[in-house]
């Protein structure tokens, strides 16, 4: 009777030299951050930074920010300027520790860009530098700033980790607001790698999530303050537990609610219809080739018209995905008449293309568009992108560029105009779709003009552009949450995928793999 008592004693003993001894280990490991050289911590901050990218997609190892943030924590705490000095000479170490932290970050995480500018090497290959390490270094500012921030309001117990994780979430509110917004790989996302942690960011919001990570993720750094050790890991574990929590509690509503039904524009539940995605998987350097243009529309209308499976009716919508059509549908009569003779009675297309308009004494514009095509071949619907991709669609302070040379690296057509504001694209008895072109569908806290919801998420996108990379992964997990956040299933079609069809919980139902080529049929 006496030895389960005494095992326990023992285990107890034992459990408590761990902690003492992980705790001894901890302090020193804090200790030599604290004091690092002004170079080994600008390195050790870029390291922290760097391995924080295996929190995202497709890796989604997101215990690794358990070790960047305490260290980021240690860093700023040994980056105490001179007192004596004015406020901006005494927080440019903290600065700087941050900008390298966010360097590190931002060059790891979308080094891929570069692989955009490849596909017309010739031309753009120069720019490989500027889009690989000028842009994570401008983005590295906002981490400068958030850690500067944080360093002026610092102390020595839990006080400084929620000042960070303040600043932290200000600062990337402000990267997703600022010149026209860049808001990729926003850290709230690390904490959101699967639908059950997905559902507290639309009771927070983007933000909201980032500021709840960082706190979180630098818990551990507590250890080498002098206070708030406890309260710090208390909070954090209630945090996590009420974050999972309420995942598992929306998700049990959810399998409770059962499948989502689509009214019809008259408030009616319609039959089930079901929807077609075509993913052609056209390589980027092709879409470029002119001569190429008329066998890649044919590959999108076999595609299309490829039997049902034995037990679905006919799809009654069918989706191309972005600029899937190699021309100007306006100028070419005889592309209507094509789709028309693809489709059966009663069927749509909704398509990305590039839409011309020439307004009389007034220059000709293009956008980047979707168009909806009934079964005569009538363009009776379109939705035009609102948030152009600065230096891909656009160029910004065009003007000066230009005289330098300079373009935009999808600038096929002479650069794009963007829509005066956001409107919902009307598809008969499957309702109304809020459209999301490409890059759209990064930007949270979606609002359309006159509060008219949508039923549906419609996320068109080539990500072609990156090939085999993180970016589309990446790309992916961010529409995703964009169903979560508005409680809208998605439909995404992209041109090498990933496409899929999600729920208002972000679970995908369906899909289609990066670089495979077919068609997914799914009632909707």
């Amino acid at each position: 009777m006496k030895a389960a008592p005494c095992r326990l004693v023992a285990f107890s003993q034992r459990f408590i030299g761990l902690v003492w001894l992980t705790d001894a280990v901890m302090d020193r490991i804090a200790d030599r951050v604290m004091l690092l050289s002004a170079r080994a911590r600008a390195f050790t901050a870029f390291a922290a930074g760097a391995i924080a990218v295996l929190a995202l997609p497709p890796f989604d190892f997101f215990a690794v920010m358990f070790v960047s943030f305490p260290v980021l924590v240690w860093l700023i705490d040994g980056a105490g300027g001179n007192p004596d000095h004015g406020p901006i000479r005494r927080l440019w170490p903290a600065f700087i520790t941050g900008w390298w932290f966010g360097f590190g970050y931002f060059f790891a995480g979308l080094w891929w860009l570069g692989q955009a500018l490849l596909v017309d090497a010739e031309n753009f290959a120069w720019a490989l530098p500027l889009a690989m390490a000028g842009l994570p270094a401008l983005l590295a500012l906002f981490y400068g700033f958030a850690v500067a921030l944080a360093r002026a309001m610092w102390s020595d117990g839990l006080w400084r980790i929620v000042a960070l994780a303040a600043t932290m979430a200000l600062a990337e509110w402000l990267r997703a607001t600022l010149f026209t917004g860049f808001p990729w790989n926003a850290l709230g996302y690390t904490a959101m790698p699967v639908p059950l942690a997905m559902q507290s960011v639309k009771l927070v919001g983007l933000y909201g999530m980032t500021a709840f990570a960082v706190f979180v993720y630098s818990a551990p750094g507590l250890i080498a303050g002098e206070r708030g050790t406890r309260a710090g890991t208390v909070i954090a574990l209630l945090l996590v537990a009420a974050h999972l929590g309420y995942g598992a509690h929306q998700l049990n509503r959810a399998e409770n609610a059962g499948e989502r039904a689509i009214p019809s524009a008259q408030g009616e539940l319609p039959p089930r219809s079901v929807f077609r995605i075509v993913q052609p998987s056209i390589a980027q350097s092709l879409k470029w080739d002119v001569e190429e243009g008329q066998r890649i529309f044919e590959r999108y209308l076999e595609l299309s018209a490829l039997p049902s499976q034995p037990d679905m009716a006919a799809p009654s919508l069918i989706i191309w995905p972005e600029t899937a059509i190699p021309f100007i549908l306006t100028e070419n009569p005889a592309g209507l008449v094509r789709i028309a003779e693809m489709l059966a009675p009663g069927q749509m297309l909704v398509t990305g293309a590039v839409r011309k308009e020439t307004v009389e004494g007034a220059e000709t514009r293009y956008y980047n568009s979707i168009l909806v095509i009934d079964d005569e071949g009538e363009i009776i619907a379109a939705a035009d992108k609102l948030h152009l991709v600065p230096f891909g669609e656009y160029l910004p302070f065009e003007t000066w560029l230009r005289r330098l040379g300079l373009s935009a690296v999808a600038d096929n057509v002479g650069g794009f105009s963007s829509a005066s504001h956001r409107a919902l694209l009307p598809l008969g008895t499957a309702g109304e779709a809020l459209p999301l072109i490409c890059y759209e569908a990064i930007f949270p806290d979606l609002r359309i003009r006159d509060g008219h919801a949508p039923d549906f998420l419609l996320n068109l996108t080539n990500d072609g552009w990156f090939g085999r990379t993180p970016g589309p992964y990446q790309h992916l997990r961010q529409a995703q949450l964009r169903a979560v956040e508005t409680g809208l299933p998605l439909i995404r079609a992209a041109n090498s995928g990933v496409s899929v069809v999600t729920d208002e919980w972000g679970r995908i139902r369906t899909g289609l793999a990066l670089g495979a080529i077919g068609v997914m049929d799914f009632y909707f």
